[in-house]
């Protein structure tokens, strides 16, 4: 079937990878665990999914794919949702606390699918992502090369590079190599997602340095200085230079009235 450009397919047949991928999602599963695929277009990792999950439902954009999926799997507990992942009501399809999630996802909305499926109560065992290399690796990136995406991932979850994957291995080719990214929620976040809120503003301005962002009506660009050197962190610091508990420490000098304790 010829791929849709638009909606960013493109066709990963290797079926090493696609185990490797299925292998990962259903690491500490049971035979309980119901696995949300989203996007299967073809239906190359389903088939792999379907022999670790007892049941998988599949989201799928493209109507076409989600129509003549199913004939693909007689007799297998596949259930096809048409429909787009960003506006399902997960915890309505899935219907249970015990599930996962993978995907071979879209470049284009790969970041509103990480902060949904982060966000998801009840949170998923497990997501296993397949993604372009260089968003994978900017969600894992430690201090020095954090982003909101970033922090937002690593406080709900813990964060796992696995295998690239090269761009020949697609069918038709993407223009960049992909990497599975593995993200194991966390029970409750590392820190409050005020401090998120206050950090997206370091990132206002990504150029300038993070004492000029933070400026505001209640400490001035040389306040926020000096709180810097005061947290051991360098006054002419960027926003991607500082972590979770970085922007814990400063969040809590603007605002002492609110303690916030680390999990």
């Amino acid at each position: 079937m010829k791929n849709n450009k638009s909606l960013g397919q493109h066709w990963l047949k290797n079926r090493a990878i696609l185990d490797e991928i299925a292998d990962a999602a259903a690491i500490d599963s049971d035979e309980n665990t119901v696995c949300l695929e989203i996007g299967p277009g073809l239906g190359t990792l389903t088939s792999s999914l379907l022999k670790r999950f007892h049941k998988v439902i599949a989201v799928e954009f493209d109507e076409k794919l989600a129509e003549n999926l199913p004939k693909s799997f007689p007799g297998k507990d596949l259930e096809v949702v048409h429909g787009d992942i960003l506006s399902a009501d997960v915890p309505a399809l899935v219907q249970t606390n015990n599930y996962v999630v993978a995907g071979n996802i879209p470049y284009y909305i790969t970041s509103p699918i990480i902060r949904q499926m982060i966000s998801l109560t009840p949170a998923p065992r497990r997501i296993v992502l397949l993604m372009q290399k260089e968003v994978a690796e900017r969600v894992a990136a430690d201090a020095g090369h954090q982003s909101i995406l970033s922090l937002m991932a690593q406080n709900r979850a813990e964060v796992e590079l696995g295998p690239v994957v090269k761009a020949e291995e697609f069918t038709p080719p993407p223009k960049v190599d992909s990497q599975v990214l593995i993200l194991a929620p966390l029970d409750e976040s590392q820190v409050d997602d005020a401090v998120l809120k206050f950090a997206s503003r370091g990132f206002s301005n990504p150029r300038k340095k993070l004492s000029s962002n933070l400026a505001d009506s209640r400490m001035s660009k040389a306040d926020w200085e000096n709180a810097l050197r005061e947290e051991g962190i360098n006054p002419n610091a960027r926003a991607e230079d500082l972590s979770l508990w970085d922007w814990e420490d400063l969040y809590s000098r603007q605002n002492p009235e609110k303690t916030l304790a680390k999990k």
